[in-house]
């Protein structure tokens, strides 16, 4: 039987509903903390529920959370959160790039990791063996001691290269859902290194057909997405809004190619929103509002002036993809 699982437990894919597919909701990141960058800290549950409840009140169903275990999770906030709201939370099991593992393991989560002095030294110095196990019980138990089970796996790489260290929790990883069933998410840094990921996962017998890669759009070029999407993964465009990366022409244009290629089943869309800046409610950005109030809006009338049925491609975006996305695999 087919199944996504969310903070409340396991769900058919069809009940996902309209759904960001890549978000942070309440996040802490120790390699932040330490450095004191308060932008990047989603420190106040209050606040972030008032952006996720602006989602649900416009139709909104799901926010897949990728917040990993190194970059600061607040699993019970988020709970509260969706509790709260009505929105569906789903949650991730894995890893992200390796330079954020240059900071100190918190005190709360030595219990569930050991007593390592930095996540980078827990990682070079546990096996392959015992990452894959530390994942897999947060996917079947639960994240950090909780019983709210993780829905997907994750691993991350840096620009333009791969550290032994990123390429032994990609292995743990690739055990894990070999184990868990659980569907794949990787990190991207600027959009790079997603072939090379593809390779390896492949060697480690992974169906690419489970895996959606991250930060496509921060890498706006046609001809490596069509590359990408023809090894069968889902590509994000999660950095809509970010008009510092790239104006919304730019994504619109590599989304519609990638249609024009008949790859229209393989597009999640997101805002990647872990900014205080981003967040309506914390410091007036353009907040988790913005994709399904505005952007939607102006992709479909830009869609449909170029004579796309778009409100068929919104849906498959929104919609389908995602739950296929998330299903895991048999």
């Amino acid at each position: 039987m087919s199944f996504v699982r969310t903070f409340e437990g396991d769900l058919p894919p069809g009940e996902l509903g309209f759904t960001y597919a890549h978000e942070h909701i309440v996040c802490r990141p120790p390699y932040w903390v330490e450095r004191g960058a308060d932008d990047l800290l989603l420190d106040d549950p209050e606040k972030s529920l008032l952006d996720v409840k602006d989602f649900f009140s416009l139709g909104g169903n799901t926010i897949v959370d990728a917040t990993a275990v190194d970059y600061g999770r607040d699993v019970l906030a988020v709970r509260d959160i969706g509790r709260k709201t009505g929105v569906q939370i789903i949650g991730t099991a894995g890893f992200n790039k390796s330079f954020l593992w240059d900071a100190k393991i918190p005190e709360h989560l030595k219990p569930h990791i050991g007593d390592f002095a930095s996540f980078y030294e827990w990682i070079d110095q546990t096996s392959v063996h015992d990452l894959a196990n530390f994942v897999i019980r947060e996917v079947e138990e639960g994240l950090e001691g909780t019983s709210i089970r993780a829905g997907q796996v994750k691993f991350g790489t840096g620009y333009n290269r791969m550290t032994p260290q990123e390429e032994k929790t990609m292995k743990a990883v690739a055990i894990a859902h070999h184990e868990t069933k659980a569907p794949v998410h990787s990190h991207t840094e600027a959009g790079t290194m997603g072939l090379e990921q593809a390779e390896w996962l492949r060697r480690e017998g992974v169906d690419l057909n489970n895996w959606s890669v991250g930060h496509m759009d921060r890498n706006p070029d046609p001809f490596y997405h069509i590359q990408m999407a023809r090894t069968g993964a889902m590509l994000s465009f999660d950095g809509i809004a970010k008009i510092k990366y790239a104006p919304e022409s730019t994504r619109i244009n590599c989304i519609l190619n990638l249609v024009d290629h008949g790859f229209e089943d393989q597009i999640l869309i997101s805002g990647d929103t872990a900014r205080k800046t981003y967040y309506k409610h914390y410091d007036y950005g353009l907040g988790l509002e913005y994709i399904i109030s505005k952007w939607k809006t102006r992709f479909t009338a830009e869609a449909t002036e170029r004579g796309y049925d778009a409100e068929a491609l919104v849906y498959k975006f929104f919609v389908q993809n995602p739950a296929r996305c998330m299903t895991f695999s048999k």
